[in-house]
């Protein structure tokens, strides 16, 4: 289908407008900090507190929100950003929605970030929030509360990845992956399909990828999950690609990875949406729509992990 009306409207708005890769890091987050006051506010929340968690790169900056007194579970979500933007405040409508929908405590980390921390900076992160996550579940739910890891875009990346590396230690109810990072063939339909004229860029990913890790670890499965030999030990998945996004064919390729070892994989894809559309659910009905679907999935996953 063509671009929603909304996200075409957007999208001639910020013709020319500087890309995600033109001008510094700093400058970068400048500018998506700029977004924050279109987006809306969230619901309220029951309780939303910052805590410290411990690590090994430096106590970690993470807001939790807890959106019923009783919550289902715990959903740990990694923002997006290339592993160079992002911070919790860019987020903060989103997870509270999120809360909403899924009836679970929601988790934000402000995980280290590129250039400055490049990999296995915010994968160590990632995986020290998760580990205080499991061993917390009393503060922020309950003690056997089912926990979920979910992220978009190089969050979900840093998700799917420490799932899969985490996977003998804690077990996952479900993994939601927005428009993950999980290759980097910049040659694919989907880039070149949509490399330019939109949100996100071809050039966009190099530049990302360039500040996160060096070219020779490009193909870890550490750094791209679709390299990854065994993918059996995850868990059920829910992947959900954007039409228009240079990602869409890395994302479904995933998928049907996942597949292929055995995994429940639940999969969309966002028609007429292009990269990032999650935020922007206060703005397109449909967006809305999509999040009260994944609360669904979220619940229908906690409820069975707690009679299992």
């Amino acid at each position: 289908m063509p671009l929603h009306p909304v996200v075409a409207a957007l999208v001639e708005k910020m013709a020319d407008a500087p890309a995600l890769s033109d001008g510094t890091p700093a400058e970068s987050r400048a500018r998506l900090a700029l977004t924050r006051d279109a987006l809306g506010k969230g619901p309220e929340m029951a309780q939303v507190e910052d805590v410290m968690i411990p690590a090994r790169g430096g106590a970690i900056r993470t807001r939790f929100f807890r959106p019923v007194a009783d919550p289902l579970g715990i959903v740990t979500f990694l923002h997006g950003g290339g592993w160079v933007l992002g911070t919790i405040e860019d987020f903060d409508t989103f997870a509270r929605t999120l809360a909403a929908h899924s009836g679970c405590t929601v988790l934000l980390p402000d995980y280290r970030l590129a250039p400055e921390a490049p990999f296995p900076a915010g994968l160590e992160d990632t995986e020290d929030t998760l580990r205080w996550v499991h061993a917390n579940r009393d503060v922020l739910a309950d003690r056997n509360s089912p926990l979920v890891i979910a992220g978009d875009s190089a969050g979900a990346n840093l998700a799917t990845v420490t799932a899969r590396r985490l996977a003998g230690e804690i077990p996952l109810a479900l993994q939601v992956l927005y428009y993950p990072v999980a290759g980097s063939d910049f040659e694919t339909g989907s880039y070149l399909e949509h490399g330019t004229g939109l949100p996100l860029k071809a050039r966009d990913m190099t530049w990302f990828f360039n500040h996160y890790a060096p070219s020779n670890l490009w193909t870890s499965p550490d750094v791209i999950p679709l390299s990854a030999s065994d993918l059996s030990s995850l868990p059920a998945t829910v992947v959900v690609t954007a039409e228009y996004d240079v990602l869409a064919d890395e994302g479904r390729a995933y998928a049907e990875k996942l597949r292929q070892a055995g995994l429940v994989v639940t999969e969309r894809q966002g028609a007429g949406m292009t990269h990032g559309f999650i935020r922007l659910h206060n703005l397109i009905d449909t967006v809305q729509a999509e999040l009260e679907i994944v609360g669904r999935n979220i619940r229908s996953a906690c409820e069975k992990a707690t009679r299992s």
